[in-house]
């Protein structure tokens, strides 16, 4: 909820953040429209016509009204669809979802009827592997197209803005037009460590001021020579367009008019800096009208001033206000880096909570809106390739090229992407989906088709660096979900552990353990390695699980998931840290103490349950009466609330399960079954002992005094390593770039805020 005020004053700081990119397209858009120059007026009122539909078609109808809406809470960009998707399919690669999950209040869900089109698609994406993977593999496409996005953007909205110093000075060397782009460029990248919230506020007025003048320019150009430009609004004038240029004319123009709309992505993709409704009143408001204001008055200049149209933009603003003008373009253009810059920040950080990139630090930049980060290694990354791209290049024109054929797969996959959440989430009617589908397509595919043919011109930069970062992007993902599922089938059963007895078959030494793993259910298999190969282990064991969910956030109050493993005797926990896309671990401070402090929060709760129930993954707790098991909602009665671990532990889900009756024993077995039972191969005979005679009052005592004698952190650390018989293309994605980017990345201890001195690896190699 948004006061009208704090919306008004987002709107305003969203021209800053959001519509720079946009807002600066005049800059060049008639010169790739009309490279090699104009022959007829009618001509410029044809590609005024399309410039004119397509901005009101793409920005205004698909994303504004639309595609916004289609947001996680939020939260924008391709990977917030496709976490949209994912609650509501089972298409997540990563097989680590539990039905407790569903229970989060963020982790909102659709049902649907048997036989509704919603109900069949969802079971066709379900049903074979592949179909997830390729729905994968679409997203990973559009991110990695974002990224080129936000590599392009600043060098043709700086290098173009630059080019207006030649104009008064038509001797002047291009490199010096470049070098003062590089100079912007660095100090732009620069002073991303201040934050979205510092710079919104710092480019918010040059933007507004910006948008001002390309309005007011544009209109005193529509007065100045003549309205007859105003006939452009009539779409019969696209056709006539069309028809009358040649074929490869045709692909040009179309190549040049998608350049109107570049920058409409970051309109989605920048969701998480500004609430839906901000956008929409900044960009109805302030951005279409100035733009189309904008476009008219310098098709109108172009009409009579057929030889200008290489720099059109300059040579119609009127002398008196030249080098104003040019210094509000050139801060304009720096501006519009912005909105894409963000952007891949905020598609970067959702990859990543994800299981698609290298864990890189993310610095939250706001402490009143979470979804405001900053990625040092990211910018400094960014800044390289677009310097790379300046200087390499030194045209506009092919920069242009490179950055329609960025953005319009972009806004293919986003399309693509929309059919499903459109029945899945919306639960829209068929007929409407297609409409939506088709319309989008046939205004997106004549632009990538006129983008794809000017590969050879500059097209192929997006390209390739769109396929450098899906290489890093798939093989990160494909080695996380590999690792993921060894850990899965080589976890060590309890039967073996409880073969152990209460010491584990080791020397239990006074402290508590907190043991990393990925696995949310479960003993992993590194636990068996560690015990079998040192003599001793904590009186206290914790398996500590942090895992993502395809939701933007998990309320703190409904982050951990404690239980017992095994009879109280044993001290052994579990506890799964539960997090969305948008949340950080830097926000939970002391991850220790929050975990300790669940464990004991679980003890006093436990003492409350009548029975005790174990299993080996999160079911809701039970009680055992009379040979039957009951729901733990027994104990509720009718209004009563759920109990919660204070503001940490979650509701209603919390695993509490009591011991206080009943414990689990080893029964009397034979010597066979007992030789088999401690080599950790046989299946152990249970049956329920005499209740342990230890209160509530000393295990908490007892937890107290092994955390004053000190807390170790024993971090699993399972390399992946290509198999002998491997190809080669595998063994060089896993061997070398997997294992590169291992070393590269931050390591767990850090992003779990572990303190050094108290540190424990466990490693052991895993061959695919």
């Amino acid at each position: 909820k948004f006061s009208s005020v704090l919306l008004l004053r987002l709107a305003f700081q969203s021209l800053g953040v959001v519509f720079g990119d946009l807002g600066t397209s005049p800059l060049y858009v008639f010169y790739n429209i009309f490279p090699r120059g104009v022959d007829h007026d009618e001509d410029v009122i044809g590609a005024l016509s399309l410039i004119i539909y397509t901005l009101t078609l793409i920005p205004l109808l698909k994303y504004v009204f639309v595609v916004l809406r289609a947001n996680d809470n939020g939260q924008g960009g391709t990977f917030a669809l496709y976490s949209l998707l994912c609650r509501h399919a089972k298409i997540n690669t990563i097989p680590n979802q539990h039905r407790t999950d569903e229970d989060l209040t963020t982790y909102s869900r659709q049902t649907y009827e048997e036989n509704s089109v919603a109900a069949k698609i969802k079971r066709w994406l379900e049903a074979h592997a592949y179909k997830r993977n390729s729905l994968l593999i679409l997203v990973l496409i559009g991110t990695c197209m974002a990224i080129g996005d936000g590599i392009l953007t600043p060098a043709i909205s700086v290098l173009s803005a630059s080019g207006g110093i030649k104009v008064q000075n038509q001797n002047m060397s291009t490199d010096v037009v470049v070098l003062v782009a590089v100079v912007i460029l660095v100090g732009l990248f620069s002073m991303q460590h201040y934050g979205t919230d510092k710079v919104g506020w710092l480019f918010a007025p040059i933007v507004l001021l910006w948008f001002v003048l390309i309005g007011g320019v544009g209109a005193v150009n529509i007065h100045k020579y003549g309205n007859s430009v105003l006939k452009a609004y009539n779409p019969v004038y696209i056709y006539l367009f069309l028809r009358r240029q040649g074929s490869s004319d045709v692909w040009t123009s179309l190549g040049g008019v998608m350049l109107s709309i570049t920058g409409t992505e970051a309109l989605f993709a920048d969701l998480c800096h500004f609430p839906v409704m901000a956008i929409q009143i900044a960009f109805a408001l302030i951005v279409f009208p100035c733009l189309l204001l904008a476009y008219t008055g310098q098709a109108a200049y172009i009409i009579s001033n057929k030889n200008h149209v290489a720099d059109a933009f300059y040579r119609s603003i009127p002398d008196a206000i030249y080098w104003p003008a040019f210094v509000i373009a050139t801060a304009a253009a720096t501006v519009a880096s912005q909105a894409t810059i963000s952007a891949t920040y905020s598609i970067i950080k959702q990859a990543l909570a994800l299981g698609c990139f290298p864990r890189v630090k993310i610095v939250h930049t706001s402490k009143k809106f979470l979804g405001q980060i900053y990625i040092p290694d990211i910018n400094w990354v960014l800044l390289v390739l677009c310097i790379a791209v300046t200087a390499g290049f030194k045209n506009q024109s092919q920069i242009g090229n490179a950055y329609g054929t960025a953005v319009v797969i972009v806004m293919l996959v986003t399309t693509f992407l929309m059919a499903p959440i459109m029945l899945l989430v919306w639960k829209s009617h068929w007929v409407l989906v297609s409409s939506f589908i088709v319309l989008s397509l046939m205004v997106e595919v004549p632009y990538f088709v006129a983008c794809i043919l000017k590969i050879d011109q500059g097209g192929w930069v997006p390209l390739v660096i769109a396929a450098a970062f899906f290489g890093i992007m798939y093989v990160w993902h494909y080695c996380t979900v590999k690792r993921y599922e060894f850990e899965m089938h080589s976890k060590v059963s309890m039967a073996w552990i409880l073969g152990l007895g209460p010491s584990l078959g080791l020397v239990r030494v006074p402290g508590i353990g907190f043991v990393y793993t990925e696995l949310a259910s479960g003993v992993p298999h590194i636990f068996s390695h560690f015990i079998t190969n040192l003599p001793a282990i904590h009186s206290v064991v914790v398996f500590v699980c942090v895992k993502y969910l395809p939701v933007y956030t998990v309320p703190t109050e409904e982050r951990f998931l404690v239980r017992r493993i095994g009879p109280k005797n044993f001290h052994m926990f579990r506890c799964v840290a539960r997090y969305g896309y948008k949340d950080l671990h830097k926000r939970d401070e002391d991850l220790e103490r929050m975990l300790f402090d669940c464990v004991q929060f679980f003890v006093r709760l436990e003492s409350m349950m009548d029975g005790y129930s174990d299993s080996d993954d999160f079911s809701v707790p039970e009680q055992r009466t009379g040979g039957s098991l009951t729901s733990r909602n027994a104990f509720l009665q009718p209004g009563e609330e759920r109990t919660t671990c204070g503001t940490m532990c979650s509701n209603g889900e919390l695993s509490c399960y009591s011991s206080s009756q009943d414990s689990i024993g080893p029964a009397a077995q034979s010597p066979a079954a007992a030789a088999r039972g401690n080599g950790g191969g046989g299946m152990l005979q249970y049956s329920l002992g005499q209740a342990s005679s230890c209160t509530v009052g000393d295990e908490l005592e007892f937890l107290n005094r092994c955390k004053d004698a000190g807390v170790v952190h024993i971090l699993g650390n399972t390399i992946v390593r290509a198999r002998r018989d491997s190809g080669m293309i595998k063994k060089i994605a896993v061997d070398y770039m997997y294992a590169f980017m291992r070393r590269m990345c931050r390591e767990n201890s850090v992003i779990f805020n572990v303190p050094h001195e108290s540190l424990l690896n466990v490693g052991q190699i895993y061959y695919i």
